[in-house]
């Protein structure tokens, strides 16, 4: 069965699985802003928020790095990472302009994978490759604590189970 999300209420089909709350993470190699690889079993021992956005030059996806920069500082052993198909190069530029600091963002421009492995990769009309709204904590032992596939890309994820999941998996 085909898997979709809309964009102000247009379906957008999705390419890739809908994973589930205790799944093992997928394996995935991004690219930060400083060109380095930044790879899941590179971050394996730390509880990891994914939250993955189309663009962080949007409104929407704007808001949502910033508030999970701001609550991830409140937060200890817990990262944040921001996967888009933005250009590492449009991460750092966006980074410096909005003053994230706790939030790592990292570039799927290169195959797609994590898209395609996470299930959030739009597949055609005009977000075509761009990743839908979702997030993922991912605790300590690479194990999904908490899946969000959120219905509406122009909508903003339910920060407060994302957060009480992470802050779950850091006290585990």
């Amino acid at each position: 069965m085909a898997r979709t999300c809309t964009l102000k209420g247009n379906p957008q089909n999705l390419d890739g699985p809908a994973l589930n709350v205790g799944d093992t993470a997928p394996s995935f190699t991004l690219q930060a802003n400083d060109m380095s690889d930044v790879t899941l079993s590179g971050t394996t021992g730390r509880v990891r928020v994914l939250c993955a956005v189309p663009s962080l030059d949007t409104p929407v996806c704007d808001t949502e790095a910033r508030r999970f920069n701001e609550e991830a500082a409140k937060i200890s052993d817990v990262d944040v990472l921001a996967v888009s198909m933005d250009l590492p190069f449009a991460q750092k530029r966006w980074c410096a302009a909005a003053g994230i600091e706790r939030v790592k963002c990292l570039s799927d421009h290169r195959a797609a994978a994590f898209g395609k492995d996470y299930g959030v990769l739009v597949k055609g009309g005009p977000l075509d490759r761009c990743l839908s709204r979702a997030v993922f904590v991912v605790d300590k032992n690479d194990k999904l604590a908490h899946v969000e596939y959120v219905p509406e890309i122009a909508d903003e994820p339910d920060y407060d189970a994302a957060l009480a999941a992470a802050k779950r998996a850091a006290s585990a």
